[in-house]
Formats: structure tokens, sequence, C-alpha cells
């Protein structure tokens, strides 16, 4: 039965229904403020909006941070050095007190809180530490009896610090550098050199070329490494004070630099592979060096 009080809609025929016209629309022209001036006709978007990241905290701008037991216990015994910051795992405190004391009092912190102050990725082991950097070493304070190594433009940290590595290892006496075109003492280029640099001073300079210029000035020969140079390494007389320079991998030495060599020398590779990483062929041309020298 149906409900008494339920009326149908009266008939009506679709064909006489004519759609408003813009004047006849009753809400025409009746807001004409801007849709700044609605706010409540704007849309909140800005629950969609990406939460701005958290920045990482930053170390004062004359330290280095340091991460990684060899590079951190290295720097730890270096007495130059003064500390600022030391955050530690209790495996890795362990590991850096055999032997050791340790004069700044640690932070015993979860890997976690280490990895937050560290780009993603960094092997740091637990080992966090934040040190004064060191002072570098000026022009006429470069040792006479001992090579100096300079770098033209190589950029790479990971190159760098295994040059560092290798340096250290044949008792550089400096490693020069321009404050253009070469990575920052970080963390990245201290790890890849593995304590080396608590041991090889660095020596910063605005020109490379006026720099090896003074150093021949005060009596320093100047040998750079190019493939295709015509003499070998083996073949060398050499005598210190010597600057060994090297090149950027691909490019080598800039023309400019070359000019400024006393000699200009190969390593003899007889594989089917003729160029090695810049930092491979450091140790090696370190070893010739020295080799050529102690025949003198």
């Amino acid at each position: 039965m149906k409900s008494p009080y339920r009326h149908p809609a009266p008939k009506s025929d679709a064909s006489e229904a004519k759609p408003w016209t813009e004047k006849e629309k009753p809400w025409a022209g009746k807001d004409k403020r801007p849709a700044e001036a609605k706010p409540w006709a704007a849309k909140d978007k800005s629950r969609f909006a990406p939460k701005p990241k958290k920045e990482k905290p930053r170390p004062p701008e004359d330290c280095d941070v340091l991460y990684g037991i060899h590079s951190v216990r290295e720097a730890l015994s270096n007495p130059r050095r003064a500390h600022h910051r030391l955050l530690v795992t209790e495996n890795a405190l362990v590991r850096l007190s055999e032997g050791l004391e340790i004069t700044i009092k640690p932070e015993i912190v979860k890997p976690e809180a280490i990895n937050a102050l560290l780009e993603k990725d960094a092997v740091h082991q637990g080992a966090y530490l934040e040190t004064k950097r060191l002072p570098l070493l000026r022009l006429n304070e470069m040792p006479q009896d001992k090579i100096i190594v300079a770098l033209d433009q190589v950029t790479d940290p990971h190159n760098v610090g295994a040059i560092l590595r290798s340096a250290c290892a044949f008792d550089v006496g400096a490693l020069l550098v321009t404050f253009r075109h070469s990575p920052e003492v970080t963390g990245v280029l201290a790890k890849a050199a593995s304590g080396a640099l608590e041991h090889v001073p660095f020596a910063g300079v605005t020109n490379l070329g006026r720099a090896l210029t003074e150093l021949k000035d005060q009596g320093f020969t100047i040998v750079g490494l190019d493939s295709e140079a015509p003499e070998a390494f083996g073949s060398l007389k050499l005598k210190l004070p010597l600057v060994l320079v090297l090149g950027a991998e691909g490019r080598g030495l800039r023309p400019s630099t070359r000019e400024l060599c006393d000699h200009l020398a190969r390593l003899e590779l007889p594989g089917a592979i003729r160029s090695l990483n810049v930092s491979n062929a450091a140790a090696i041309c370190l070893y010739a060096v020295q080799e050529a020298v102690s025949r003198e």
C-alpha cells in the first residue's frame, strides 16, 4: 500500500527546460571580490606540502670532522690537535682505548646518532670526532730533505686520501694543493687516508704555477708525471730537494704546469692497460723517485 503522505512529483517536459543564461543566474555579479579576499573559497594545500628537512648540526668552522677507527685514533694520538667533541659507540670506545689515553670525555651513543651527523652511507665504525683543523705549511717551511708531492687539480677526495696514505708510507715532507679545484679536508678524505692526515702536512696555495716557480727559486727540482713523456722514471737521476707533480685523471698536467717542470717522466706499463688511477700512479712514482734519489 502506498503511503498517503507521499505525492508524486509533477511531470515536466524535458524539452521545455532551458539552461540559465549568464545574466539569468541568480548569483551572477553579486560577489566580484578577488580570490585572495575569499579565504573560504581557496583550498588549503599546506597539509600536502613537503615538511622541511631538519638541518644537521654543524661543527665549528675551524674544525675537521673525522670518522672511522683509524682516522679518529690517529687524530686522538696527535698532540697538535685540540679536540672539540667525540661521539663513540661502546664497541668503538673499547677499540680506541687500546693503548691510547683519550684526553677528551667521549659521548657514548648509538650508531644512529652518528648516522644523523654524516652523509648517507658513511662508514663511521662507531667513531666520530670534531677536532681543530691543523695549520697549513708555508712554502718557505717546506722540508728540503724529503720529497714534496704537488697535485694539479686532483679533485676526488678518495684519490687525494689514497695519495696521502702513500705519501705517509714513503715519508713525504708535504702535500701541496691549491685552494680551488681541490677537495676539502673532510671525513671522506681522512678515512681514505687511514690516519695519514696526521703525519703529512698540507700546504695550500692560490696559484700552483707561482708556487712551483718559488720552489724552483729555492733550489727544488720539479718532476712531472706525463704518460707521453720521452723519459722513463727509471732512467732519471734525481736528488733532493724535489717536487713530484701529479695531474688529474684523464687530462693530466695542465700545459702551464708542464712548462715549469724540469723533468717530464712516464711510467713503463707493458700491459694491455696503459693508464692507472692517479692514486696508484702516485705510489709507483714515489717508489721510483725514492729509488732514483737513493742511487745518487
